[in-house]
């Protein structure tokens, strides 16, 4: 059985000349200490450290009291308990969970496990929060369904927000209400926050539920919108391909790396930050997909071929872009910009590097006529139908090869065919017939 006691130790002696009650926590054969708020010096102690002063133990024994009921409401779980973990459960069970804070230390955990991108999203999540509530703590028991209603609400008007630029000073900006699709997005993370408090502070083995309420079991988040397809007629493909663009410009950049992308299957802009000279082998582009690498059992492994036209982009940025840009984002953010020129100099309204991804699938899809199951390996999916059968099949990477050929022989085609020279029409001679 478990017990806690008051205790005073010589060794605690303060340079003040006072001392700081402890809970000692006993059980299985170890102790582990509490602090409290009270502190006595050597006139409230007897000569062997306990404690005399009635004030000061009517306010421990009722502290005490608490303590003793709440081992005893653990019943039988108490023996899943050490006697550290038991010290951490009565000094954390009723103390509130402060979400700002939380959000923060997660996000700096996600960040050092490489996963930028969520935690740049996440960020955006915890931010807006403080925007919401006005202040820099929030208690977790605030995020409740009525709360989130009113969130929603709050995301989709226009509102005015301060965020610190890169020299830490405040910079005032106008942010457009959210749409459908990233109102979705915004709260699915929000809830995924939220989940990962609860799998922090809750321990349904030992009991312990600090975070007792589940917003999102009424509030709804629902599945996505349907968004509109993102993807560019393969004339775009030639016209942006062909524009004629200041070299090493950021209009450049996004160019080239556009077409980069359409060649090696959709790859991303950050796979293209991060490829090495390792990754180049045999003719072959071995790399993780770096969004999906630490979800998935397979690590998120792709092998593409370098066909002609990517041969000399390559040479171009592949390890240059980390000399280039700082991170990822800094690349990101050229992109934006270049886009933007590319969007002025050639006339095509929508146009990112993603629609890259996009237009590819499409064209392998639509264009070719392959199945959505090769499209999606090309584009290194996982097929969530198919997870049990996919541990008996190994991929085969010349399917990939196959679905890269046949929307490359579909490129070709339309550029020979805009190529080659119009055969101009005779005038047929019209022969009269005498009258």
């Amino acid at each position: 059985m478990a017990t806690v006691s008051a205790k005073v130790y010589e060794h605690h002696k303060k340079s003040d000349g006072t001392y700081n009650v402890k809970i000692c926590v006993y059980h299985k054969g170890e102790r582990r200490f509490l602090d409290t708020n009270h502190y006595v010096v050597q006139k409230q102690l007897t000569k062997t450290k306990k404690i005399k002063d009635t004030f000061i133990l009517d306010k421990l024994n009722e502290q005490l009291k608490e303590y003793r009921k709440a081992i005893s409401d653990l019943d039988a779980m108490l023996e899943n308990f050490t006697a550290e973990s038991l010290r951490d459960y009565l000094k954390d069970r009723d103390e509130d969970v402060e979400f700002i804070q939380f959000c923060k230390e997660h996000i700096n955990s996600l960040k050092t496990d490489g996963r930028t991108g969520t935690a740049k999203n996440h960020s955006a999540i915890c931010n807006s929060l403080v925007d919401y509530f006005k202040r820099q703590k929030v208690s977790i028991k605030e995020i409740n369904s009525n709360m989130l209603l009113s969130y929603e609400r709050f995301l989709k008007s226009d509102r005015i927000m301060t965020r610190l630029n890169q020299f830490g000073k405040p910079v005032v900006t106008t942010e457009k209400g959210l749409s459908d699709s990233g109102l979705h997005n915004h709260m699915r993370d929000l809830r995924t926050l939220f989940n990962e408090a609860r799998r922090k502070y809750n321990n349904e083995d030992l009991g312990i539920y600090r975070i007792k309420h589940y917003p999102f079991q009424r509030y709804k988040v629902g599945s996505p919108p349907i968004t509109k397809k993102r993807n560019n007629e393969i004339d775009d493909v030639l016209k942006l391909r062909d524009c004629p663009t200041v070299p090493n410009s950021r209009a450049e950049l996004a160019k080239e790396l556009y077409m980069l992308s359409f060649y090696l299957c959709g790859i991303n802009a950050v796979d293209l930050y991060y490829l090495s000279l390792q990754n180049i082998r045999n003719g072959r582009i071995d790399y993780n997909r770096k969004k999906t690498k630490d979800l998935r059992k397979d690590n998120a492994f792709i092998s593409i071929r370098i066909i002609q036209e990517a041969r000399p982009l390559l040479e171009k940025y592949v390890e240059k872009l980390k000399c280039r840009y700082k991170s990822p984002n800094y690349l990101n953010y050229a992109l934006s910009k270049g886009m933007a020129h590319l969007r002025n100099l050639t006339g095509i309204k929508n146009l990112t590097l993603y629609w890259a991804r996009h237009t590819f699938a499409n064209t392998a899809r639509n264009r070719c006529r392959l199945n959505k199951d090769d499209v999606s390996l090309a584009l290194n999916h996982v097929d969530e139908g198919n997870r049990v059968t996919d541990i008996y099949i190994e991929k085969d990477w010349k399917i990939v090869d196959d679905v890269q050929k046949k929307v490359m022989r579909i490129l070709r085609k339309i550029e020979s065919k805009k190529d080659k020279p119009k055969k101009s029409k005779k005038k047929k001679k019209i022969n009269k017939q005498a009258a």
